[in-house]
């Protein structure tokens, strides 16, 4: 139960930043901020153990989270790119 807690609140902290990181009209709220961290988190774990780097400790966790879930963002706004004229 402890682990789901931690990961629901290193998600949230991740999304959140990286929202912040890459400030724009984005669709959730609280829940698709965790969820986006969450996903962020695995993403970023994976592409962490690809380079060679990985996340030791609360500030390493949320490091590599945020990375994952700016990508993961980012692959989002490339995807559904509305072009307002």
């Amino acid at each position: 139960m402890t682990n789901i807690i931690y990961w629901i609140v290193i998600g949230f902290i991740a999304g959140g930043l990286a929202k912040f990181l890459m400030p724009g009209k984005d669709p959730g709220g609280l829940i698709v901020t965790i969820l986006l961290g969450i996903a962020g988190s695995v993403i970023g774990g994976y592409v962490g153990k690809v380079v060679g780097i990985t996340g030791n400790g609360l500030l390493g966790s949320i490091i590599i989270a945020t990375f994952g879930a700016f990508l993961l963002l980012l692959f989002y706004r490339l995807l559904f790119k509305t072009n307002k004229r």
